[in-house]
C-alpha cells in the first residue's frame, strides 16, 4: 500500500480526490451526524463493518496508490528536514497539595449541579447537570479513600491545541534538555518548520506539548483531576474524536472507579477525580504490617517509607489514555496520551543512594527521588497530514492505521544530545496501529531492563530489541561512554508494514538504514549527539538480578479461561450505547465471536483467587497485542511451551503480543480492588471496531453486587441498567 517507485502526478490526484470524499464520510460518522447502521442502509457499508469500495469513495481503488496505507497522498512535509530539531524533554506535571482543589474530592461522585451548555448533544436551554462526570453512588465511590486520602493534587485538562504560552517544566537544566529555552513560548508543531495545527485537529493533555509525565511514588495517592475542556459541539474535532473522554491509567492497581472504564466517560465542562493509591499487589494479604524494608518508597529526606504488599509487585514505567468507547484510537492519536513514573525504594530515581534496596538505575543525584537527568521518556507515535500539513486520520481503516510520519515525543525525528555515561530510555509505543523494532545504528549493545511497567527479573542484553506491540514499554540503557565527544548514533526501526495487520517483515539494520524500504517509518528516527563527558562520575548501575517474580506455586488456580481475538464478531444486543458493530471480536470459553458491548459480562473470577487464560490469535495474519487491566500477569508459555517465552518476556506484563496465528498462557492473581475492567486488542482500531470485552471482580461484599449495574452517561447525569448479557460460565 506504499508507493514502490515512481508514481504519476494523475494518480495523486485520484487519491486526493478519493480521500477527500472518504473525508465527509468519515466527519459524518465522527461528529455523530449519521452512525453505521446508517452506513449499512445507506449501502455504503457491509453488515460485518466494512466500508463498500464505491467508485469516488475508495482510496484503495487500483488507480489510486498512496504513500500510506490510507491510501492518502503522502504527507506534505515542507522542506522539513529529518534530525534538525531537538527532542524536548516531557512537559512534568505540577505536584500541588490537595487543598488547592476547589472543590474538594469526595469518596462518592460530585453530584452539585451546574447549567449546561446548549451546544452539547440531548441538551437544552436551562437544562443542568452534575460537575463531576464520575457516576455516582457507592459503587464508582473511591475505595479506601479515607484509608489512603490523596496526598498530591495532579490538575489537568483535555484541550484543543494551543501555544504553551512558556509555561514548560522539563524536570531537568537545560544543559540535559538540548538547551531548549523553558521559558519560550512553544506552538503546537510537529516541528519546527512545520504549520502550526488547528485547535480542532490536536488534543492534548492542557492543549500544548512537549507531552505530559506524572512524577509519583509508593504510599503518596495522587488525586488525578482531569478537566474536559474540549468543545461541547461535537463537530468542531477536524473531522476524528469524539470530545466525551475518560482517562485510563494504564495498568494501575486500584478500584476500577479510577481505571477509565470505557463506557464511563465524562462530557465537556465537567471533571472527574481519579484517585490512584499508588499500593504494592497484595497489600491486603502481604506484608500487612509493612515490616519489609523491600517493599518501600522514598522519602524527601534520603531515607525510606515501608508500605504494606509485595515488593516483588513493584512498577516502575505507566502512561495514561483515553479510553472512549469506540473512539479511543481516534482520541488517544489526536494527543490524548501521557506517561506516570512511579519511584519506589528499588526503583526511586536517585543513583547515588546506596542503602542496599535502591538498584541505583541511571537518573541522576540531585533530589531525594525521581531524578531525570539521565532517566529519559521516549514517546514513540507515527503520524499523518492533510495537504495542509494538519493531523489526518482514517477510521474506516479497519485493519489498522499507519501514518508515514514518525515522531518521538510528538516531534519529526528529533535529535537529543547525550554525555558519555549511561541513560535510560523509557519508551512507548503510543501509536494507533504501528509496532516498532528498536537498535542503534551501529548495532552496539543494549540492556533492556523492564517490559511493559515493571522490572525485568534479570537484565537482557540485545543488539536488536524485540518487537514493541502498541502500549508495551521497554525500559533500556545505553552506555554513551563507548563513543567519541562529537560522534552520533542513531536509533533506528526495523519494523516493516506494509498495512496495520502487523508488522510485514523485521529488516536487519544494514537494510533498515540502505533507505530502501517503502515503509517511510523504518530507518532512522531518532539521533543522538554524544557533546559532552559528564562532570561528575557515572556511578549509576545495571545489577544481574532486578526484581524477582513472585512465587505463585502454592496458590492454587481456581479456574482457566480461554479467550480468542479475530473477524467475523457478531452482534447479540441492540442497546445503542453499549453495543457495537464491527468486523472484529472476541470468543470467550469457546462460545461464538461477539462484538463489543460494555454492558456485557464476559468474566467474572473471584476475589482473592488465582487463574490461568489462554490468550489466542484467531487467524488472518494479524497480530494482536492484548491488554487486560488492572492485573499485572506472567506468560506460562507461548504456542504451547514454556521454552518459547523469551527472557524479556518472563517478567511481569500486561500487554500480551499473540503473534500471528500464536497463543499464549498466562496466569493472574485477582486481589485488593473491585469493579468493572477491560480486556481488549490495543491496536486501538480493533478496539474500536468490537475486539473488547469487560471483566469484573464483583464478589467482594457491598457496596458491590453480582453482577455489577452498567453505566450510561448523560451531560444531565449517568444512570444504571442491567448487564445487557451475562456470557456462560462468566460468573
Amino acid at each position: 500500500m506504499y508507493l514502490k517507485g515512481n508514481f504519476s502526478k494523475a494518480r495523486l490526484r485520484e487519491a486526493a480526490n478519493a480521500r477527500c470524499n472518504r473525508t465527509e464520510i468519515v466527519k459524518a460518522l465522527s461528529q455523530g451526524q449519521i452512525s453505521r447502521r446508517d452506513l449499512i442502509r445507506m449501502g455504503l457499508m457491509s453488515a460485518a463493518g466494512t466500508l463498500v469500495l464505491t467508485n469516488g469513495l475508495s482510496v484503495f481503488g487500483k488507480s489510486a496508490y498512496g504513500s500510506i496505507p490510507t491510501g492518502a497522498p503522502p504527507s506534505p512535509m515542507f522542506d522539513v528536514q529529518p534530525f534538525s530539531t531537538p527532542m524536548p524533554r516531557f512537559d512534568v506535571f505540577k505536584r500541588n497539595k490537595v487543598d488547592v482543589l476547589d472543590p474538594a474530592p469526595t469518596a462518592e461522585s460530585n453530584q452539585t449541579q451546574r447549567l449546561l451548555n446548549p451546544a452539547l448533544p440531548g441538551v437544552t436551554a436551562g437544562q443542568t447537570g452534575p460537575v463531576e462526570g464520575r457516576p455516582p453512588g457507592p459503587i464508582w465511590a473511591h475505595q479506601d479513600f479515607t484509608l489512603r486520602p490523596p496526598k498530591v493534587a495532579i490538575i489537568a485538562s483535555q484541550a484543543t491545541a494551543q501555544s504553551n504560552g512558556g509555561i514548560y517544566d522539563p524536570g531537568v537544566l537545560s544543559d540535559f534538555n538540548c538547551r531548549i529555552d523553558s521559558t519560550a513560548a512553544i506552538d503546537l508543531k510537529f516541528h519546527p518548520g512545520l504549520p502550526t495545527q488547528n485547535p480542532a485537529n490536536v488534543w492534548t493533555f492542557n492543549g500544548t506539548i512537549p507531552p505530559k509525565l506524572v512524577i509519583g511514588r509508593y504510599g503518596e495517592p495522587i488525586l488525578f483531576r482531569h478537566f474536559n475542556n474540549l468543545p461541547c459541539d461535537p463537530k468542531e474535532n477536524a473531522g476524528f474524536g469524539r470530545h466525551t473522554i475518560s482517562t485510563h491509567e494504564h495498568n494501575g492497581h486500584h478500584g476500577a472507579e479510577n481505571d477509565g472504564f470505557t463506557g464511563a466517560f465524562f462530557f465537556p465542562g465537567q471533571f472527574y477525580d481519579y484517585h490512584w493509591p499508588i499500593v504494592l499487589a497484595g497489600f491486603r494479604s502481604i506484608n500487612k504490617d509493612a515490616t519489609d524494608r523491600m517493599a518501600s518508597s522514598p522519602n524527601d529526606s534520603g531515607g525510606l517509607d515501608n508500605v504494606p504488599g509485595d515488593w516483588h509487585e513493584t512498577m516502575s514505567t505507566h502512561w495514561f489514555h483515553d479510553h472512549m468507547f469506540s473512539f479511543t484510537s481516534q482520541n488517544v492519536y489526536k494527543g490524548n496520551a501521557a506517561m506516570f513514573n512511579i519511584y519506589s525504594g528499588l526503583d526511586r530515581g536517585n543513583e547515588a543512594v546506596a542503602d542496599g534496596v535502591n538498584l541505583r538505575l541511571p537518573s541522576g543525584t540531585a533530589k531525594s527521588f525521581g531524578n531525570l537527568e539521565y532517566d529519559v521518556n521516549l514517546m514513540l507515535a507515527d503520524k499523518a497530514f492533510d495537504r495542509d500539513g494538519q493531523l489526518m486520520f482514517d477510521i474506516f481503516d479497519f485493519d489498522g492505521f499507519l501514518g508515514d510520519i514518525m515522531t518521538v515525543n510528538l516531534i519529526f525525528k528529533p535529535f537529543f544530545e547525550v554525555e558519555r555515561r549511561k541513560y535510560r530510555f523509557r519508551i512507548l509505543n503510543a501509536s494507533v496501529s504501528r509496532f516498532f523494532k528498536l537498535a542503534l545504528s551501529d548495532a552496539s549493545p543494549i540492556i533492556q531492563i523492564a517490559n511493559d511497567g515493571n522490572l525485568l527479573p534479570n537484565p537482557v542484553i540485545l543488539t536488536e530489541l524485540d518487537e514493541q506491540g502498541i502500549a508495551e514499554r521497554y525500559d533500556i540503557v545505553i552506555d554513551f561512554s563507548r563513543y567519541a565527544v562529537g560522534s552520533k548514533v542513531w536509533m533506528v526501526n526495523l519494523a516493516e508494514h506494509e498495512d496495520g495487520k502487523a508488522p510485514s517483515g523485521d529488516l536487519s539494520i544494514a537494510e533498515a538504514l540502505s533507505g530502501k524500504s517503502s515503509d517511510p517509518c523504518v530507518g532512522k528516527i531518532l539521533e543522538f549527539r554524544i557533546v559532552r563527558d559528564p562532570p561528575t562520575p557515572d556511578v549509576s548501575q545495571v545489577l544481574p538480578v532486578l526484581i524477582p517474580n513472585p512465587d505463585l506455586s502454592k496458590i492454587p488456580v481456581a479456574r482457566t479461561r480461554t479467550f480468542e481475538f479475530g473477524r467475523g464478531g457478531t452482534q447479540t444486543t441492540n442497546d445503542p450505547v453499549t453495543s457495537f458493530f464491527g468486523p472484529w471480536g472476541v470468543k470467550t470459553n469457546g462460545g461464538d465471536m461477539l462484538n463489543a458491548d460494555f454492558g456485557r459480562v464476559s468474566a467474572a473470577p473471584g476475589k482473592d483467587t488465582r487463574e490461568i487464560w489462554t490468550l489466542r490469535n484467531g487467524g488472518g495474519g494479524w497480530d494482536h497485542p492484548i491488554h487486560i487491566h488492572f492485573e499485572e500477569g506472567r506468560i506460562l508459555s507461548r504456542d504451547g511451551s514454556a521454552r518459547n517465552v523469551p527472557a524479556w518476556e518472563k517478567g511481569r506484563k500486561d500487554v500480551y503480543r499473540l503473534r500471528p496465528g500464536g497463543e499464549l498462557t498466562i496466569t493472574m492473581q485477582f486481589r485488593d480492588w473491585g469493579g468493572m475492567f477491560m480486556e481488549h486488542c490495543h491496536n486501538t482500531v480493533h478496539e474500536d471496531n468490537a475486539m473488547l470485552i469487560r471483566w469484573e471482580l464483583d464478589d467482594r461484599g457491598e457496596p458491590f453486587m453480582r453482577p455489577l449495574p452498567t453505566p450510561i452517561p448523560t451531560p444531565q447525569g449517568v444512570t444504571f441498567v442491567a448487564p445487557d448479557d451475562i456470557l456462560r460460565g462468566a460468573l
